[in-house]
């Protein structure tokens, strides 16, 4: 049986793990002996500008904006390596090497646009007018996200289709650092209007077992257990898991991570938009913005949807997350709060309505997150607080975007990003019958 060592550790620093591999590049030399007293060694080359390799004499490996090139790579007696597409560690399965010699390419910085060339797809540009449900199939629109151009698809379109770890998904959109954001949508492909409960991981589900809080509308929240908050700061710290983050993670842990996909997975955000805006632009009335304890209280989805202005104010779906308490990474503190176990969301209230929803509580039965009459399904993002409970959006059996309280039992369809990396190596159509997927 082969044994696999890991050579490095977020990308950067060789360490010695075990006797059968003695590759540091923080002592002076080279060279190390191994416990047969045999030389290990590693020669790095490194890709240029113009295309042509040469050695590095670094005690690192090259920093952000390298990958291995595995094909190229070669160990003497044995012994294969792999690069980690998310974490850039490098591990080598061992049989009998000696030596190994590595390349290291310079790496295509992500685009959404090459991703979009990688599906086939074309934009139409950017839309205006979102009070209306999208009732046809009427393609993928643009807009900007915190990280570039995203591209999003809109209306009863039947060509977002995808297979990974062994589920059906749905393409919310092409998100701007090139990744794809995908829902769930069960073990077997669905049409649109499909009306089961395959089509989600769990139905009946609290998104958190208690309501009587602000705090209750997070992902996250604080403080833990039923201590009232005292403060929007304290509300929103992202001490706790709600219920249905604790549903959620448990999922992904078992069927994406524990299965070894984790690896095509990004770590991009997941907004969980819990801004105060206040009574003017939200239309409830005495909203105090204050958004801690039982002050009523609503959110910036509420405002952005027309909940409570709904014959003013048009629907203006954004894609970008207003506080980055709210923006939920795993490792990444630079866009987002790196307060997730695991990369993985729901989809929220503006994707649904970017999506085709239409202005809050329109039926649509025709856009492809409509999923029949038996279900109603959580999204990410809070709408408000008052009469004593916590609201959050939902999708509802007649395709309306509307909210629901926190308590009552819902379906659960997760939303994760792949990567780049990973959606350059898909091949099909995107159609029912032909998802996009790894070729077999």
């Amino acid at each position: 049986m082969k044994k696999k060592v890991l050579l490095v550790v977020s990308g950067l620093v060789l360490i010695p793990l075990m006797s059968l591999w003695l590759c540091s590049f923080e002592d002076e030399e080279a060279n190390k002996k191994t416990k047969t007293g045999e030389e290990s060694k590693i020669a790095m080359y490194v890709e240029g500008e113009n295309g042509e390799y040469s050695q590095s004499n670094e005690k690192t490996f090259p920093k952000e904006g390298y990958i291995l090139n595995v094909e190229k790579s070669t160990c003497r007696n044995g012994g294969s390596l792999t690069q980690d597409a998310s974490t850039k560690a490098i591990s080598l399965s061992v049989g009998n090497a000696e030596s190994c010699t590595l390349y290291f390419d310079k790496e295509e910085i992500p685009s959404s646009d090459s991703t979009l060339a990688t599906l086939g797809i074309t934009s139409q540009g950017t839309k205006s007018g979102f009070d209306d449900p999208a009732t046809t199939a009427e393609g993928v629109f643009e807009m900007e996200d915190d990280y570039g151009t995203s591209y999003y698809y809109r209306g009863a379109v039947t060509n977002n289709y995808v297979k990974f770890a062994g589920f059906y998904w749905r393409i919310i959109r092409v998100n701007g650092d090139g990744s794809l954001r995908i829902i769930y949508d069960g073990t077997q492909a669905h049409a649109n209007g499909a009306n089961s409960s395959n089509r989600f991981i769990k139905t009946g589900q609290a998104y958190n077992s208690s309501y009587n809080d602000n705090k209750y509308v997070g992902w996250m929240y604080g403080p833990s257990g039923t201590t009232a908050s005292t403060s929007k700061a304290q509300a929103q710290t992202n001490t706790a898991d709600s219920t249905i983050k604790e549903v959620v993670d448990a999922w992904y842990k078992t069927n994406i991570a524990d299965k070894g996909y984790g690896s095509a997975v990004s770590d991009t955000l997941f907004c969980n938009d819990r801004s105060t805006p206040g009574e003017t632009a939200t239309g409830l009335s005495s909203d105090t913005g204050l958004g801690y304890g039982t002050n009523v209280t609503a959110y910036g989805a509420t405002a952005r949807t027309g909940v409570w202005n709904s014959s003013t104010t048009p629907s203006a779906p954004t894609f970008r997350c207003a506080q980055k308490n709210d923006a939920f990474t795993v490792n990444d503190t630079s866009k987002g709060n790196g307060a997730l176990t695991y990369p993985v969301g729901l989809i929220t209230a503006d994707e649904i309505v970017a999506a085709g929803s239409g202005k809050c509580l329109t039926i649509n039965t025709s856009y492809y997150l409509y999923r029949g009459s038996n279900y109603f399904y959580w999204s990410l993002s809070p709408d408000n607080f008052s009469n004593g409970s916590a609201r959050v959006f939902d999708v509802r059996g007649d395709g309306s975007l509307s909210s629901n309280y926190v308590n009552v039992g819902g379906a659960i369809a997760p939303v994760i990003n792949l990567s780049a990396g990973y959606v350059k190596t898909l091949s099909g159509t995107g159609t029912l019958t032909d998802p996009y997927q790894i070729s077999q």
